[in-house]
């Protein structure tokens, strides 16, 4: 059943192809189990036998040609890169590609340059509107939250520091490997310096929210869900990668708590949510939008994005008003699960569009941080202890949801 334009293709060209596919929907931010499923039926589709295997860091794919003999046409490709990050648009784009090249509506050499074409670097609009991302989700959480107004306003600026730390970090490797951690100190300097001299503050809930974009809650339920696949080695090091993101992120901020109080600041923390209901509507509104940029999502995908983004926390909150915090979660992410499913059986695209902003707002990374920062301000384990075990909960919720999810729904496509 090869399409036509693909009966002249070379197997050196089929393996490129593959590859290629490969290499972009890890760049995209694709979970193991989905890359290797998807890897393996293209390659299926294509006339070649291919064992992947994957992992955040890299992959290793092995291709042979059934129509020769065993062990003739073996080819074995181990490739290093680094972690992915979602992009929606891209993974969208590179899985049409795909689909056309499957179809015989393209050529190998034409989805190779159409591809190559999704390469083109980001203009400053782009990238200011990435930063404008940071400044929106740190607001719109804060929002959700229902600080005080000024508490807003603090996590807002921090936003806005942080992007431009990241956005300067992706040209500088050096940068880069450390920016978890100096953002934690610009997020805590900035929080201590407002409380201890302009007005008291929710200061660990600004820090957090200032924070939000960095902390790995997505990381850490991909891993639990890789685990769950039998994926054991993708899992347990992306579980170690999170892990380590938070770390970083709370190494960064006691450093700065840990200065302030050696200079002798004495920040005004209080603990106040005054805000209405139509603040928090807002704010969500807000923070979909936000999520819609920062996962570089189409323009025109900008409304399911921040349709799934809201329906995920509306869910939840209201369910787990209604039966607990964790049932509300697994309610969340089962719905969001067979919505991401629906869309893609019936619309032919990515089910990630909806899956990944639909379970953003209900992963546990919020808590992980503020359990570590409990641990280590107050020295109590057993408060940490808690806040550790309401991260597992958590976890244990949306992989439930997102098991249970795919099995009331199977998807017919991987991504």
């Amino acid at each position: 059943m090869t399409p036509a334009p693909l009966s002249n293709a070379t197997y050196a060209a089929r393996i490129h192809f593959v590859i290629e596919l490969a290499e972009r929907l890890h760049a995209y931010g694709t979970t193991s189990q989905r890359l290797e499923a998807a890897i393996t039926s293209v390659a299926h589709k294509l006339k070649l036998e291919c064992e992947p295997w994957s992992n955040p860091t890299g992959m290793i794919l092995t291709f042979s040609d059934p129509q020769r003999p065993p062990g003739e046409s073996d080819t074995t490709r181990v490739i290093r890169l680094p972690p992915g990050e979602n992009d929606l648009h891209r993974l969208g784009e590179t899985d049409r590609i795909a689909e056309a090249v499957l179809a015989g509506e393209l050529n190998l050499a034409e989805a190779h340059s159409a591809m190559q074409a999704l390469d083109r670097p980001p203009t400053r609009t782009a990238r200011s509107l990435q930063v404008l991302g940071f400044v929106l989700a740190a607001s719109g959480v804060a929002g959700l939250l229902r600080l005080p107004w000024l508490d807003i306003g603090v996590a807002a600026v921090n936003g806005l520091l942080i992007g431009l730390l990241v956005l300067l970090a992706d040209s500088r490797p050096r940068l880069k490997e450390g920016v978890d951690a100096i953002a934690g100190v610009v997020a805590a300097a900035v929080t201590v310096l407002v409380a201890s001299f302009v007005a008291p503050l929710n200061q660990n809930t600004v820090i957090i929210a200032s924070l939000i974009v960095l902390l790995p809650g997505l990381a850490l339920t991909n891993a639990m869900s890789e685990l769950t696949s039998q994926h054991l080695v993708s899992g347990t090091a992306r579980f170690a990668g999170a892990v380590t993101t938070v770390m970083k992120l709370t190494v960064g901020t006691v450093i700065a708590l840990y200065v302030a109080s050696l200079v002798g600041l004495e920040p005004a923390v209080r603990a106040l949510r005054p805000q209405p209901d139509w603040v928090e509507w807002g704010a969500l509104v807000v923070a979909a939008f936000a999520f819609a940029v920062l996962f570089r999502g189409d323009r025109r995908d900008y409304p399911k994005v921040m349709a799934a983004a809201a329906g995920g926390y509306l869910i939840s909150r209201y369910a787990g008003i209604a039966f607990g915090s964790p049932a509300g979660v697994f309610l969340a992410a089962l719905a969001i699960t067979v919505a991401g499913n629906a869309y893609a059986r019936w619309w032919m695209r990515p089910g990630a569009i909806i899956r990944v902003p639909g379970i953003i707002m209900l992963v546990p990374g919020s808590t992980s941080l503020r359990g570590l920062l409990t641990l280590i301000q107050q020295q109590d384990v057993n408060a940490g202890q808690e806040a550790m075990l309401a991260v597992v909960n958590i976890l244990l919720a949306l992989v439930a949801g997102l098991l249970f999810g795919n099995l009331l729904l199977p998807a017919r496509r991987n991504l």
